[in-house]
């Protein structure tokens, strides 16, 4: 491979993407809005299970498409590492702090931002969080926020379900286990989507969050009450300010975007197939068995920031040089031909997907999330009788950004 420049003017000279002639293949923009998939597809066919892409401001990664390479990534972080300050781009001053890849790449004490020992430190810490939190009942948080969201619209015989219900619940339950108002919450669900869209206001939004967290900190250290922020600021691990912050700054973002994500994702299933709605109105359908396709198929999180290089290796094909960033393609892995060569067949009881991650990083809050979604729809079916779709299925949109594919919205009708 050679270090030939990229005949694109926005690519910074000493790329080590050498492709052969055209530019780069860029994850944002027009095209990745409206036909991410499509993108994933041409790049397998052009360049194999990891493809040269660019993300924001034309900064080069490493898209890694092929399920196995997306598994050996995520397991091996002493050849992948999380430390974004081995990144030679951000080293080498081609990533400005205005960048709209720092709130999603950046390093920051937190224990995704970590490998090893001071890793296991800390996600102790979020670990044992997030298990008092499950231990107090999410359940019941789910049921009584969802009731409030319905209750809104449910005399009008008329919804979106995206933007009445998936974007605002999985915030609310967050607010109480963090130990937030509910009113924050409302105000964090703009912030959080905003992150992860990328774009020029993704570090105002960032920052915005950290200010809020960073007074709940403040509150609960003076007002400690049974919730994940009294439990990291009293842990064992003895977080410091910046720790305790970095982790409900982490846990909120993660925790709420993939959420709301999958529970559209979740309700367009059911809304869109006549048989899984009756079946699980009827009990004889599990919507755990809904969730798990989703997963599969329409993952929250498409794209996964970031892994980087620790030293000069082989992957999928490539020379891949240190300091590389790798961006994690779990959408494109989980439909890779060489583990499913028939997209159709069923994946009930499979859940091996790479919806959670995998490796020291996976996800420690999917139950959580899980309980979300299953009490979310559950209330919700149960809430509005003859629950249907207001528009054609064909005529629902979604719109992308490098990191996540979102349903635009899900209108239905019901009996008001």
């Amino acid at each position: 491979m050679n270090d030939q420049t990229l005949s694109d003017p926005g690519t910074p000279r000493g790329c080590p993407f050498g492709h052969g002639g055209g530019d780069l293949t860029r994850l944002y923009g027009p095209e990745a809005a409206t036909d991410p998939a499509g993108i994933y597809e041409r790049l397998r066919k052009e360049h194999g299970p990891v493809a040269p892409v660019l993300l924001e401001g034309d900064i080069p990664a490493w898209l890694v498409l092929g399920y196995r390479d997306n598994r050996r990534v995520l397991d091996t972080p002493w050849q992948f590492s999380r430390d974004a300050r081995i990144w030679r781009d951000w080293r080498e001053g081609r990533v400005a702090d205005t960048s709209p890849l720092v709130p999603m790449l950046a390093w920051r004490p937190d224990c995704v931002s970590q490998d090893g020992e001071p890793h296991r430190r800390l996600r102790g810490a979020v670990t044992d969080g997030l298990q008092a939190a499950a231990a107090r009942g999410i359940r019941r948080h789910v049921t009584h926020f969802a009731n409030k969201q319905i209750d809104a619209f449910a005399g009008t015989g008329r919804a979106d379900l995206v933007a009445d219900y998936a974007e605002y619940l999985p915030m609310l339950v967050l607010t109480r286990i963090l130990g937030l108002a509910e009113g924050e919450g409302r105000r964090l669900v703009e912030s959080c989507a905003q992150v992860l869209k990328g774009g020029e206001e993704a570090v105002a939004h960032n920052e915005r969050i950290m200010e809020i967290l960073g007074e709940l900190a403040e509150r609960k250290r003076s007002e400690p009450g049974s919730d994940f922020t009294t439990a990291l600021l009293e842990h064992p691990a003895a977080l410091d300010e910046d720790e305790v912050i970095s982790h409900l700054r982490l846990v909120l973002i993660a925790a709420h975007t993939t959420t709301s994500n999958l529970l559209a994702r979740v309700l367009q299933l059911v809304l869109t197939d006549v048989d899984r709605l009756a079946g699980l109105i009827s009990g004889q359908l599990n919507i755990s068995a809904v969730v798990e396709e989703v997963m599969w198929n329409t993952p929250p999180l498409a794209v996964m920031p970031g892994r980087f290089a620790a030293a000069d290796l082989e992957l999928g094909g490539h020379h891949i040089a240190e300091g590389d960033l790798l961006v994690l393609g779990l959408a494109a892995g989980n439909l890779d031909p060489e583990i499913r060569p028939d997209a159709g067949v069923s994946v009930q009881g499979n859940q091996s997907h790479l919806a959670f991650s995998s490796g020291p990083h996976e996800c420690p809050g999917q139950n959580i999330g899980q309980a979300i979604i299953e009490t979310g729809v559950d209330v919700l079916l149960h809430r509005l009788p003859g629950l249907r779709l207001a528009v054609p299925a064909e005529e629902l949109t979604a719109t992308a950004s490098t990191w996540e594919s979102r349903l635009d919205s899900l209108p239905v009708e019901f009996a008001g």
